[in-house]
C-alpha cells in the first residue's frame, strides 16, 4: 500500500540557483568580527584589511659585520686601507644601526688591533642594511578583508610587527539525519567537515541525538543536515525545519542535488543537503560555499583558467549542472552527469558548472575547472 501522500515532504518547486544566490546576497549577513593574535586567527577569513606601519622602525643590519659610515671607508681598498677612529662597532644581523653608520662591512674587511681598526674594503651607502620602512612601506596593505589567514602569514605579520588581527570565523554544526553521525557508514560528514573548514570556519561535528535539537543549539551560526529532504516515507529534515524554524526553498535547480533545502532559525542559516554522496557534494559546493562565504565575509575564490572540454556534457535546460572533470594533458575530461557514480568521483580532479540556461556544452568547448575540497 501506498504511503498517504499528505504525510510525505513534497518539492512543490525547483528553485532557481540565480534566485537562491540573489536571496543569500540580500539576506544573509555576516558574522560578528574579534580581534585576536594572528597565531590564533590561522584559517580564519579577515575582517579588516591588515594595514601595517613602516617596518623596520629603524635601520636594521642586514648581515652580520662592522658597522661604518660610508663615506668614511669609500676609497678604502688593500693596498690603502681607511683608518677608523673610533673603531667600528659590530653587529648582527637584525640589530639596529648604530648612530652615525650606514652600510655593514663583511668581517675580513676591517682589521682591528691593539693600535686602532683600518678598512679593507669600500662599502656604498645602504649596503649590508635593511633601511626603515624597507620591509613594509608605512599604510601598505599585507592582507585583504575577505581573506582566509594563512600559516605563511602569520610569520609576516609578526616579523612586521603586527600583534592583532580582526576576524570572523562561523561556527558551522554539521549533523547526519539519516546515518548516525561519526559512525561507520558516516563517511559524507567528515568530508563536509573539511570542506567547511576550508571556507574559513569552525566545523562541530554534531553529537545531538536529533536534528531538531542540532537546530536549536544556539552554539552555531550555521547548520548543516545530511540526509532526509527527500520524499521518502523516512525523510523528515525539512518538515523537522519547518515546525522549528522557517523553510525558504525546498528543491534546488541544481543536477545532483535537487532534494535540498534552506531555511533559517532564530537567525542561524540552516543548510539540508541530501543523503546520497554526490547530491550533497554537489549542493554544498554550489550553494553552500557561498553561504559560508555570505557569513563569514569571505571573498569567493575564482574557478581556474579555462580548460578545453575532450567531451560533450548533456545538461538540462533549467538546472545547474555539476560536472566532475579530470585533466588530460592540457584539457579536461567530463566523467558524468547527473547521477554520479562513486568512480566519477574518485577520479575527478575537479569540476565544472553548466549554466542552467544551458543545454551542454561541446566537446572543444572551454570550461573554468573548480577544485575539489
Amino acid at each position: 500500500m501506498s504511503p498517504p501522500t499528505e504525510t510525505l515532504q513534497r518539492i512543490s518547486r525547483l528553485a532557481p540557483l540565480a534566485e537562491i544566490v540573489a536571496r543569500l546576497d540580500g539576506a544573509v549577513a555576516p558574522v560578528a568580527a574579534r580581534d585576536v593574535e594572528p597565531v590564533a586567527a590561522v584559517g580564519a577569513i579577515l575582517a579588516a584589511d591588515v594595514v601595517a606601519a613602516a617596518w623596520p622602525v629603524a635601520a636594521v643590519a642586514l648581515r652580520d659585520g662592522w658597522a661604518v659610515a660610508s663615506d668614511r671607508v669609500s676609497d678604502a681598498g688593500p693596498y690603502a686601507p681607511a683608518p677608523l677612529d673610533p673603531a667600528p662597532l659590530w653587529v648582527e644581523a637584525g640589530q639596529p644601526m648604530p648612530s652615525g653608520t650606514d652600510a655593514v662591512l663583511p668581517v675580513d674587511a676591517v682589521a682591528v688591533t691593539k693600535t686602532g681598526a683600518e678598512a679593507h674594503a669600500p662599502a656604498a651607502s645602504g649596503e649590508g642594511v635593511i633601511a626603515a620602512g624597507e620591509d613594509v612601506a608605512s599604510g601598505a596593505v599585507l592582507r585583504r578583508a575577505g581573506q582566509i589567514l594563512r600559516p605563511g602569514d602569520v610569520a609576516v605579520l609578526g616579523a612586521a610587527g603586527i600583534r592583532s588581527v580582526s576576524v570572523r570565523a562561523p561556527r558551522v554544526k554539521i549533523f547526519s539525519v539519516t546515518i548516525p553521525t561519526r559512525s561507520r557508514g558516516d563517511t559524507i560528514s567528515p568530508l563536509i567537515a573539511r570542506a567547511v573548514e576550508a571556507e574559513g570556519c569552525i566545523a562541530q561535528v554534531a553529537q545531538a541525538a536529533t536534528l531538531e535539537s542540532a537546530l536549536v543549539d544556539r552554539a552555531s551560526d550555521v547548520v548543516i543536515g545530511i540526509g532526509g529532504t527527500g520524499t521518502g516515507k523516512r525523510d523528515t529534515a525539512v518538515k523537522t525545519l519547518a515546525r522549528v524554524g522557517r523553510v525558504e526553498w525546498h528543491g534546488f535547480g541544481i543536477a545532483p542535488g535537487e532534494t535540498a533545502a534552506f531555511g533559517t532559525v532564530d537567525g542561524r542559516s540552516v543548510l539540508l543537503l541530501p543523503g546520497r554522496l554526490d547530491a550533497a557534494l554537489a549542493a554544498f559546493l554550489i550553494v553552500g560555499r557561498k553561504l559560508l562565504a555570505r557569513r563569514g565575509g569571505r571573498n569567493e575564490a575564482g574557478a581556474g583558467a579555462p580548460l578545453t572540454l575532450t567531451k560533450k556534457v548533456t545538461s538540462t535546460v533549467g538546472l545547474a549542472e555539476f560536472v566532475p572533470v579530470r585533466r588530460a594533458g592540457s584539457n579536461i575530461e567530463p566523467l558524468g552527469s547527473g547521477v554520479l557514480s562513486l568512480q566519477s568521483l574518485a577520479q575527478a580532479d575537479g569540476w565544472v558548472l553548466v549554466p542552467p540556461e544551458s543545454e551542454g556544452l561541446a566537446a572543444g568547448a572551454m570550461a573554468e575547472m573548480r577544485n575539489f575540497p
